[in-house]
């Protein structure tokens, strides 16, 4: 990895991931930076295609129905083609090569109804694959938006999280202006209300009204994208645990609650909860192995595959720990 984030660089993250659409004035002030300073270092990791900010969507938007988990054992050597084949999919939401369980794992999503067979016979026919393994996702406990590194005190993160309105909870109907809107905030997290105007040809009270609309009721809610070993998160691992039914729930809302917790799902198949954490090294997945997961009843077994590479990660192309389109 030859990117390297300096201790400001991961301050300004961690501001960001607590509010990803803050305006500068406002992490100047909370950071104790100048605009400027704070306009360059975004505008430096941004160029470097190291971080991006973008809208992550609901799954009914994203495509037809929940994902799927898909853990797939390749012939001796084919790892990193099947990896790459994978990764062209327009269905494949996260791709990475793996050791442990499979050699590659991947979450994939059908784009329409009729779509999911398809997509299910789909990696089982790449050159290179010998056998799939697919579990269905029921529901996702936590997300990648929720997953926060720790570098703020508390007064920080309360200054970043005030907010000028509240969160409406009536469903608005998506016509074609507010596609368009939602589709100009999931490509850039960050977009301005004047630059919604000028791409959209409407008023900036219009654009403004649009965003709110999309924004308070959670149907796009703003990311910051950054591969986690960048920030020195060198370890990444997928846990698929075999729960009992009564302890499913409690089980996988405690994973959700540990740090190392980028994405927790509770999923149909073999498994019964799927733990997608980050580690700062080997010692911290042991601890989790060995301490946290002993703590909590009704785990029967666990598998764990070890992330190599990662290709894609939602939806969007990796390489050496960069952002692709």
């Amino acid at each position: 990895m030859s990117a390297s984030l300096d201790a400001e660089d991961l301050d300004l993250v961690a501001a960001l991931q607590v509010a990803p659409r803050a305006p500068l004035s406002r992490l100047s002030e909370v950071l104790g930076w100048s605009s400027s300073t704070v306009s360059r270092r975004l505008a430096r990791l941004e160029a470097a295609r190291l971080l991006r900010v973008i809208g992550q969507l609901d799954w009914s938007l994203t495509g037809h129905g929940n994902p799927w988990h898909v853990w797939v054992d390749t012939a001796p050597g084919e790892a990193d083609k099947v990896a790459s084949a994978l990764a062209e999919l327009s269905a494949t939401q996260f791709v990475a090569t793996t050791a442990g369980r499979a050699d590659v794992f991947c979450t994939m999503q059908a784009a329409q109804a009729d779509g999911i067979p398809a997509l299910l016979d789909r990696a089982p026919t790449l050159d290179g694959v010998r056998s799939t393994h697919t579990e269905l996702v029921l529901r996702g406990v936590t997300k990648a938006d929720s997953w926060r590194l720790p570098r703020l005190t508390e007064e920080q993160v309360a200054a970043l999280s005030q907010d000028d309105g509240e969160d409406l909870d009536e469903p608005v109907a998506l016509d074609d202006e507010l596609w368009a809107t939602l589709r100009l905030l999931r490509r850039n997290g960050r977009i301005a209300t004047a630059q919604v105007a000028r791409e959209l040809g409407v008023g900036q009270s219009t654009a403004y009204r649009m965003v709110q609309s999309l924004l308070r009721r959670g149907i796009v809610r703003p990311r910051v994208e950054i591969e986690p070993s960048v920030l020195g998160y060198t370890l990444e691992a997928i846990v698929a645990l075999t729960v009992t039914p009564s302890a499913i729930k409690p089980v996988a809302e405690a994973l959700a609650e540990h740090p190392s917790a980028r994405y927790v799902t509770v999923v149909a198949g073999s498994s019964s909860v799927v733990h997608h954490g980050v580690f700062e090294h080997e010692d911290a997945l042991a601890a989790l192995l060995t301490e946290d997961l002993a703590h909590l009843p009704g785990i029967a077994s666990f598998d764990v595959s070890v992330v190599r590479e990662v290709r894609k990660r939602y939806w969007l192309g990796r390489a050496d720990g960069r952002l692709g389109d």
